[in-house]
């Protein structure tokens, strides 16, 4: 049997170009601005109005999220430059093996190879469905793992959505300061107009860091959390129909036609909801 790390097991993480690309031509097109206009790189280079807005933004989120949910965002940072090569693709072939495989010898027969998989959430529903759990109750079991899973993502996305708007804030914060340090040169007018210059800074800093990064990264978490629950319930499906003893091929069908309607192409059959497409599949 095909080791299950090649498909639904955890088998790498591939750079999100994406991710990366959007990041450096949106850094460099405003640094590209910057020069054209006469500018040089130096004038936005500045240690103290960076410390201020990240010391400060990180702050304003320590201090209205919770632990928990602070550490978990920390840690997601990576999964926005990185993502898990994860397919439904992937999964759909390795659920057949086990389909094929229960068919032959018996659900029980999985007992050994449910032990073995990568995948936190299928080896949870294939080790129910050993055990002969009822189909509803591992429906419910699942499902309620999928729920909580996108609640935790939710959170975490929010997160960075929270510092997305405490940085602009921020921002002004360091260049009231800076200016407050301008007035007190006041006496020496050669220095105000570079004082000036360099106050703003801060505000560039913030609104460019919440905007370039903090909003979009709390929407591609919002991404990457879709796409998990996606294959999840693919999963579910999957085990699922191995439980009720379906053909193999079936199994692929449903399976496919299920992932076809989750990634959107329902749309094109009139916007169908995914309740009722879920209907329409299982009678398949």
């Amino acid at each position: 049997m095909a080791d299950s790390k090649a498909t639904s097991g955890k088998v790498g993480k591939k750079l999100d170009l994406a991710s990366l690309g959007g990041l450096m031509v949106g850094i460099g097109g405003i640094l590209a601005g910057l020069v054209l206009d006469g500018g040089k790189f130096q004038d936005v280079i500045q240690f103290n109005a960076g410390l201020i807005v990240l010391g400060g933004t990180i702050g304003a989120v320590m201090l209205t999220t919770p632990l928990g949910v602070l550490l978990g965002a920390a840690g997601r940072i990576g999964t926005i430059f990185f993502h898990q090569v994860h397919t439904p693709d992937g999964v759909i072939d390795e659920i057949i093996q086990y389909a094929t495989q229960a068919r032959k010898q018996g659900i029980v027969s999985l007992e050994q190879q449910a032990g073995a998989v990568h995948d936190p959430f299928l080896r949870k529903a294939l080790n129910l469905a050993v055990d002969g759990i009822d189909l509803s109750q591992i429906r419910s079991i699942m499902e309620l793992e999928i729920g909580l899973m996108e609640q935790d993502g939710e959170a975490e996305a929010k997160v960075f959505e929270a510092a997305g708007g405490y940085a602009p804030t921020i921002g002004i914060i360091g260049a009231v300061l800076g200016l407050m340090q301008v007035m007190k040169n006041l006496a020496n007018i050669d220095e105000v107009g570079r004082g000036i210059a360099a106050a703003f800074v801060a505000t560039v800093y913030g609104v460019g860091i919440a905007n370039l990064f903090f909003l979009p990264a709390g929407n591609k978490l919002r991404a990457r959390v879709r796409d998990a629950a996606r294959v999840r319930e693919v999963m579910l499906e999957g085990v699922l129909a191995i439980v009720e003893g379906l053909n193999p091929k079936l199994i692929r069908t449903r399976l496919e036609a299920y992932e076809r309607q989750r990634a959107g192409a329902g749309k094109k059959a009139g916007g169908k909801s995914e309740s009722s497409a879920k209907a329409a599949v299982s009678e398949a």
